[in-house]
């Protein structure tokens, strides 16, 4: 298990700042690598994406609280819902799976481990440049693959083999794929919506920098006190001086 720790105001500035013209990949794993305890501490990019998305989760708590609200729309009838809910709701009871599982389809083995989100930065890459998305995050996590007796390649496998070794990932992996069950008061229609944590942890981080850089700005106007001073001020001290000012 890699340990973490909170981030400060100053570390979720500078997250904030590496993560600008980033990808959600990347902006997810620069927000892990700031909250490692240690720099030697082991790569959070090489978890399971269903383990990364449960630290961001407790990143996300640590950091705005238990609550989460947020909006979504209505397939039908567009009208637009806000939910509330909390952090712990979007939690499952797993645990680490093991490095290497295997399952058998018919005559067919399969050795395989679950995809890291290192793993999807490399494939995306290649799939831009002509490759397939599945193909090549097969071809990174099946560590051997058979038909009897008689070695067979990723990519040679029938498509009821690789439907099989997806619906095992993510049986293995629920956290993965976390999707809430949605209803609409105007049409009453029902469906379910993937949540993606990643993209909304960062959301929230890119609104909050926006608001403590209009802070900084009022205050540094206001006192002529430096950036470095208004930023290690608690919110609390800061939104005092903004009274203040406004009067």
């Amino acid at each position: 298990m890699i340990p973490m720790r909170p981030l400060s105001t100053v570390e979720l500035l500078s997250v904030w700042e590496k993560g600008l013209g980033r990808n959600s990949l990347e902006r997810a794993q620069i927000v892990l690598q700031a909250a490692r305890e240690s720099p030697g501490d082991p790569d959070p990019g090489k978890l399971p994406l269903g383990e990364r998305d449960a630290r961001l989760l407790t990143l996300r708590e640590w950091t705005f609280g238990s609550e989460v609200t947020a909006l979504s729309r209505c397939h039908k009838c567009k009208e637009e819902l806000e939910l509330t809910f909390q952090v712990s709701d979007l939690r499952l009871p797993t645990t680490l799976p093991p490095q290497e599982l295997n399952f058998v389809a018919g005559d067919y083995e399969i050795k395989f481990r679950l995809p890291t989100s290192g793993d999807l930065a490399l494939v995306s890459s290649e799939a831009g440049n002509g490759g397939s998305i599945r193909n090549a995050l097969l071809a990174r996590c099946v560590s051997d693959a058979r038909h009897g007796s008689d070695p067979i390649a990723t990519e040679a496998l029938p498509e009821f083999v690789v439907e099989e070794l997806s619906a095992r990932m993510s049986e293995a992996d629920p956290q993965a794929e976390i999707e809430l069950s949605l209803h609409c008061d105007s049409c009453g229609e029902h469906w379910n919506e993937v949540f993606d944590v990643e993209s909304f942890f960062w959301t929230e981080i890119q609104a909050w920098a926006v608001r403590l850089l209009q802070e900084v700005h009022q205050l540094a106007a206001s006192y002529g006190w430096s950036e470095a001073d208004i930023v290690a001020m608690s919110a609390t001290r800061r939104s005092a001086y903004l009274s203040m000012i406004s009067g």
